[in-house]
């Protein structure tokens, strides 16, 4: 049996190696005479799976170790009954940690004091959108949630759904949505130039789901206009030949890397392992855990000197500091235009190794609940 797989998965011998051969390839450039002899095909979101590219070939079973199948031609695969399986939230909570190292560098940006005074718009309620939810209502945030199809389908249900228009209200808004085009609530430029232009300088854009949720012509006409709001951008329209300009007027700009926690990458290869363990009707012998080596940094310490909001910026930053990613982006623009691309790609190809907050456990001296309750609701581990 031959595997095709993404060069850029991770742990794929460790986990389909007893299954089949392996065969890595790149996911961007991926063509049908890479996957003609294949039996199963492993992908990210850089390839298209559609018929096009497995139309003449034995492929019998696709896997993305990704949360979104925008990518994949899921009507096309299911008419010739190649099984196909996604990876839904294994990099959620990688996403929610770089939106809260966000937060906590734009609250100080502003001189924001406590950061929960900043309202939070989710838009999006998936799981990403979820968790981040989850993870800001434990830290006293105020919050506004917006998922149009959600809410259609959960009237009844406990959590309350507001407007985009509401979502756009809020101090900083997110956005965690999929990428759709025909649907009844179609993201494709959701947010567009009529919506930015009501967003505000004291406003913090943050797009960490697909780059073409946003109008980038838009947006870039906006911030070169008066009172314009502050943009994260982690997704791109025209990836990896992304926009220098748009780079260049944005305050943190990353290379589509925040779901790449080590966690999460190898969670997405473990979910794509145990589907086709089930498709081919074998045990399943590997778990995510096995593969998890120490963390580089596994302990701090705060006594009880430390100040709430200094304390969990210090543990955050130590875990992931979006900065350095950014620094590592705008370097790739001053390149010629010929190879900023593959740059781009390179940037995500060797991503350094980066540990969820979870990782590190923090020991505490003397401090008070308050200061504990707040590393908890960020996911690391205590030490009293």
């Amino acid at each position: 049996m031959l595997i095709v797989a993404d060069e850029n998965i991770p742990l794929v011998e460790s986990f389909f190696g007893d299954i089949g051969n392996i065969r890595r390839v790149s996911g961007r450039s991926m063509s049908p005479e890479d996957v003609n002899d294949a039996d199963i095909l492993l992908v990210r979101s850089v390839t298209r799976v559609n018929e096009a590219l497995l139309k003449d070939s034995r492929v019998r079973y696709v896997g993305t170790s990704t949360i979104g199948t925008d990518h994949v031609d899921l009507t096309w695969l299911e008419s010739r009954g190649i099984a196909f399986s996604a990876a839904p939230g294994c990099n959620a909570n990688s996403v929610a940690e770089y939106v809260l190292s966000v937060l906590s560098l734009y609250a100080e940006k502003q001189g924001v004091d406590d950061w929960e005074n900043l309202s939070v718009g989710i838009v999006g309620a998936g799981n990403v959108g979820s968790e981040l939810a989850r993870k800001l209502d434990k830290l006293d945030f105020t919050i506004r949630v917006c998922d149009p199809p959600r809410a259609e389908q959960e009237e009844n249900a406990e959590e309350v759904f507001c407007s985009l228009d509401e979502a756009l209200e809020c101090d900083v808004i997110t956005l965690h949505t999929p990428l759709t085009k025909e649907s009844p609530h179609a993201t494709f430029h959701m947010i567009d130039k009529a919506r930015l232009d009501r967003l505000t300088a004291g406003q913090l854009l943050i797009n960490t789901s697909r780059g073409e949720v946003i109008d980038s012509v838009a947006l870039q006409e906006r911030l070169d206009g008066p009172n314009a709001p502050t943009v994260v951008l982690d997704v791109w329209e025209q990836e990896p030949r992304i926009s220098p300009k748009l780079v260049d007027q944005v305050w943190l700009a990353t290379p589509h890397i925040a779901g790449y926690s080590l966690e999460g990458k190898v969670q997405g290869t473990e979910m794509i392992y145990l589907s086709l363990c089930r498709f081919l009707g074998l045990p399943v012998r590997k778990k995510a855990g096995q593969y998890l080596p120490e963390p580089a940094l596994s302990k701090l310490s705060f006594t009880s000197a430390a100040e709430e909001m200094g304390a969990g910026n210090i543990a955050m930053r130590s875990c992931y500091d979006p900065r350095r990613d950014d620094a590592r982006l705008r370097l790739t623009m001053e390149l010629p235009e010929e190879e900023r691309a593959g740059a781009f790609d390179r940037l995500r190809k060797n991503y350094p190794v980066r540990r969820e907050f979870s990782s590190v456990k923090i020991q505490l001296k003397g401090t008070s609940k308050s200061l504990q309750d707040t590393f908890r609701a960020l996911g690391f581990k205590l030490k009293i």
